[in-house]
């Protein structure tokens, strides 16, 4: 039996019915691509979702930040590769890189996102390294550069302003039992409009996810323009048990002009 290399590579299609109005993949689609190589990779190498989740645990996406060139277009095959850069007892470290199938050098752009392992039943957090005497220490991989920014945390003051109230659903809704991380990204990104998408692109966008929400939950967003085609948005919850706002997570977008 072959070797596993420490980097997978998996090859998706840019459907045309997930991409937008310009024949692109949308954002939102890229990143259920990126949380699906994340998810195929660590299962081929035993500590996926298929092993934890009989023994109550599972991965919980804590931050992503996805930063492109350009997105691919409609019916380009692309591949996804991943690696863990590092791992620490409650946390790993993933990165990704989107080329084109054909052409390695064609690069579409790269991400970096944190991981955490929690109990199912609990929600706390779990020692990684309990997991197969801590086996995931010999799939790190140190020397493929990632060379975007590292994450970081998205500052904002309290001049936001309210931008929308939005209801979850049962699409909202993940395999984990909360909010799916990519529809905080989509429920964003409709934040602005059209025009803007037809005279900018996205260049970065970063998302710290900081509480949970679940179905039922109002979610609101306040929006902070922070000039030059950055824009910080908070988005909080309100709960059946209480009236209180929890922020759920915060997220940078960064647009250039097309």
């Amino acid at each position: 039996m072959e070797k596993l290399s420490k980097v997978g590579r998996y090859e998706f299609l840019a459907e045309p019915f997930h991409c937008d109005f310009s024949k692109r993949l949308f954002m939102g689609h890229l990143g259920n691509h990126l949380l699906n190589a994340a998810d195929f990779h660590s299962t081929d190498r035993n500590f996926g979702m298929i092993y934890l989740n009989p023994i109550h645990k599972t991965w919980v996406l804590s931050r992503l930040a996805i930063e492109m060139n350009e997105m691919p277009l409609q019916y380009a095959r692309f591949c996804v590769e991943t690696w863990v850069e590092s791992a620490m007892r409650y946390f790993t470290n993933r990165n990704f890189r989107i080329v084109d199938a054909a052409d390695d050098s064609h690069v579409y752009g790269y991400g970096r996102s944190i991981w955490a392992m929690i109990d199912t039943q609990t929600r706390r957090p779990q020692n990684i390294f309990d997991i197969h005497d801590g086996a995931i220490s010999n799939w790190i991989e140190t020397e493929k550069p990632c060379p975007i920014d590292k994450l970081s945390r998205v500052q904002m003051s309290n001049d936001a302003q309210l931008m929308a109230t939005i209801d979850t659903h049962y699409n909202d809704v993940d395999v984990n039992g909360h909010i799916n991380s990519v529809k905080y990204i989509e429920h964003v990104l409709d934040l602005f409009s059209l025009d803007t998408y037809k005279n900018n692109r996205i260049k970065r966008f970063d998302i710290a996810y900081v509480a949970e929400s679940h179905y039922g939950d109002k979610l609101k967003f306040y929006m902070e323009d922070k000039q030059d085609g950055e824009y910080c948005i908070r988005i909080t919850r309100k709960g059946h048990e209480s009236d209180d706002e929890i922020e759920v997570c915060r997220s940078c977008i960064k647009f250039i002009k097309d």
